[in-house]
């Protein structure tokens, strides 16, 4: 049975290598998208692991994807912050969305040497790769991976929110943002002088995280702020809690599955129609209806099998390409992924083959033998 599946993939080649193709354009498909997103998501996650903070502390109502509230509340909460016990540093952010070129979120910090609300207090410094601090009110730092992706250098000019800034220093990635900017300046540029969007919080040991959570909760007009320890917001950081995100996956795997329905369907149905006489002949030396369906089945199976193999080769050449090309995407395949896509390539197929096996084990001998 083996060598005849075998020399039915070889008789039509184009027809083989197409289903293939196919199977693993929808392997691809799902292993970029999901990729991509987790990338990214579990990218954002990191970097504000990076910062070093035990708590964040937000104004009510906001998201725990940090960045979208602007800037509400007084600067002047880090100093209330300060005196809760246990906390050794407050460190006050301002943050930004800037939807110019690519969406991101641009980070303004104090990195005044002495200042209560210095930014370096929090976890390990700004690690230098080139360039310094800022000089000046219209100084910017960035990280290694957009100075890669933009050919960025200390001294150059970027342009930011409508205002010209000159590249103070590279630093390493991995501190929240990829752009840092002094807390006044943008302040200024949004209209928020003195207030803040997230309060960064340093403790004396990350294990009184949830005393500190309860005792911020409360101090008096603090009772509806976001506080969150470091573990919860990771614990957050996953794709069924962030909005949309499941519905969109489940959307991508969908059109995955229909393509490879769609693909195998046609294949095998075609593939049945013109092999009629050979399954008339099949069934005239005694082959039951659960061999002419299991010839049929193991057929696709190979394909399936085929599909997913270069469908891993595609995406890992992908993502090769997309992390050279745009270092600031990221790209993560699990095991976990690749064996869902495997499965739901293999399942997509199968029921893409379905009726046509069934349409060729109902096929009469007599009929079939005198089809031309």
């Amino acid at each position: 049975m083996n060598k005849m599946i075998l020399s039915n993939l070889v008789h039509r080649p184009l027809r083989t290598v197409i289903s293939i193709v196919a199977i693993a354009v929808e392997v691809t498909l799902i292993l970029l998208i999901v990729g991509l997103s987790v990338g990214i998501l579990n990218d954002t996650a990191e970097r504000q692991k990076g910062i070093g903070a035990d708590v964040m502390v937000s104004p009510p109502g906001s998201s725990f994807i940090s960045g979208i509230t602007g800037a509400p509340v007084s600067i002047k909460v880090a100093d209330r912050l300060r005196k809760v016990e246990h906390v050794t540093a407050v460190a006050p952010v301002v943050m930004q969305m800037n939807t110019a070129g690519n969406v991101e979120i641009i980070y303004g910090i104090d990195l005044k040497p002495g200042s209560p609300n210095n930014f370096n207090d929090i976890g390990t410094p700004f690690r230098y790769l080139s360039g310094g601090p800022f000089q000046g009110p219209d100084d910017i730092l960035v990280d290694d991976y957009f100075a890669s992706q933009k050919n960025v250098n200390v001294g150059d000019r970027v342009e930011l929110l409508n205002h010209e800034f000159r590249v103070a220093g590279v630093v390493e990635h991995g501190k929240g943002a990829r752009k840092f900017i002094p807390i006044t300046t943008l302040q200024e540029l949004i209209g928020a002088q003195n207030k803040a969007s997230m309060f960064y919080v340093k403790l004396d040991s990350s294990n009184n995280a949830q005393q500190v959570v309860g005792l911020v909760k409360q101090i008096p007009g603090m009772e509806k702020y976001s506080v969150r320890s470091l573990a919860e917001y990771l614990s957050l950081m996953t794709v069924q809690n962030i909005p949309a995100f499941s519905t969109f996956i489940n959307v991508v795997i969908g059109v995955a599955v229909i393509i490879g329905f769609i693909v195998i369907f046609q294949s095998m149905y075609t593939a049945v129609m013109e092999r009629t006489r050979e399954i008339g002949i099949l069934k005239s030396l005694g082959a039951s209806k659960f061999y002419i369906v299991n010839v049929i089945l193991r057929e696709t199976l190979l394909l399936a099998l085929g599909g997913i193999v270069v469908g891993l080769l595609f995406s890992y050449a992908a993502r090769a390409g997309i992390l050279h090309k745009f270092p600031l995407m990221r790209v993560q395949m699990t095991p976990d992924w690749m064996l869902t896509a495997a499965v739901i390539a293999v399942v997509g197929a199968l029921l893409g083959a379905v009726y046509p096996a069934y349409k060729a084990a109902q096929k009469d001998p007599i009929d079939a033998l005198a089809y031309e």
